[in-house]
């Protein structure tokens, strides 16, 4: 399991889309994300950069910490 700092996240509804971009993007899998600690988790189901994960998110309005 891969974890990443999430900033941004205030609320359900955050969580959801967080959770959903990272569900979109080929290669991740199992998605988990946690408003309190601001992070989330997911296991990579295939080669995935760090670039494109934070341009996902980026899309969405929050920040890797």
């Amino acid at each position: 399991m891969a974890t990443i700092k999430v900033i941004g996240m205030r609320c359900g509804h955050c969580v959801g889309a967080v959770t959903k971009a990272l569900e979109d993007i080929d290669g991740i899998g199992n998605v988990k994300v946690d408003l309190e600690k601001a992070e989330a988790t997911y296991e990579e189901t295939g080669q995935v950069s760090t670039e494109t994960i934070e341009e996902e998110i980026k899309k969405i309005g929050f920040e890797l910490g």
